[in-house]
């Protein structure tokens, strides 16, 4: 972490399902966290990618609390994404070991990319307890060249409200898609376009931002729209019935 930014960082490892594996995570708490994140990372670089720990980096000075951690094929090594049932029981998982790491904090979920989706597809099929909003960082709708809405479908499922932050650039993401698709999910949507930025949240020099400028307008963004949130009771723990997706 930068100099001047006291957080404490802890390094963890749970059951990626029942009687599964176990799988790592980095708990990184700032001094006066307010939220925590629990944030799963994109399909081609796992939890220590330079985007995760800056990111992580940039939310605690914002004082949100991150989770990350890494789904069964990136613990192995692997470069394909394990199904689709395997993501969404490791995002459960994951849930509920921070919420017994985080304590009473209130909970956010998303992720980078594919960790966001898989963290959409398993609040649509049940609400993840004690999760009160969803973050997206780079929500990939579609395929590069392939523009489409099919992978949103399940959204209009989530109960719970949707943070958006895209690029202009982003290449899985037609803005001419997006924009409407978040206005059709009403209050629930808020998109957040961060101009001349590409899935990877990376800028080119004329645009004159800095990657560190971005990492911090993504946090402030997190940071504001949390601020929005109704804290409402939410259920504090997975039902056994959930793990079945």
């Amino acid at each position: 972490m930068s100099a001047g930014l006291q957080t404490e960082t802890r390094k963890i490892r749970f059951q990626a399902a029942s009687g599964s594996e176990e799988v790592s995570a980095v708990f990184v708490r700032p001094e006066n966290p307010r939220w925590l994140l629990v944030f799963a990372h994109g399909a081609g670089a796992g939890m220590h990618h330079p985007f995760m720990r800056c990111m992580a980096e940039a939310l605690a000075r914002h004082d949100i609390a991150t989770f990350r951690y890494q789904f069964p094929y990136m613990e192995r090594g692997r470069k394909f994404p394990d199904p689709q049932p395997v993501l969404m029981k490791t995002v459960r998982a994951a849930v509920d070991a921070a919420q017994d790491i985080g304590g009473q904090l209130p909970l956010l979920a998303g992720g980078k990319s594919l960790g966001g989706r898989m963290t959409s597809n398993a609040a649509a099929r049940q609400p993840l307890p004690g999760v009160h909003g969803l973050v997206f960082f780079g929500f990939p709708l579609h395929a590069p060249g392939k523009p489409s809405t099919e992978r949103a479908a399940h959204l209009l499922q989530v109960t719970v409200p949707m943070l958006f932050l895209q690029g202009t650039r982003d290449k899985l993401a037609d803005l001419k898609l997006l924009g409407p698709l978040c206005r059709d999910l009403g209050d629930r949507a808020h998109l957040h376009i961060v101009e001349q930025a590409d899935h990877s949240f990376l800028v080119p020099k004329k645009s004159g931002k800095s990657d560190e400028q971005v990492f911090q307008e993504l946090a402030l963004v997190v940071q504001s729209w949390a601020a929005t949130l109704a804290l409402c009771p939410l259920p504090q723990k997975s039902l056994d019935s959930y793990g079945n997706i």
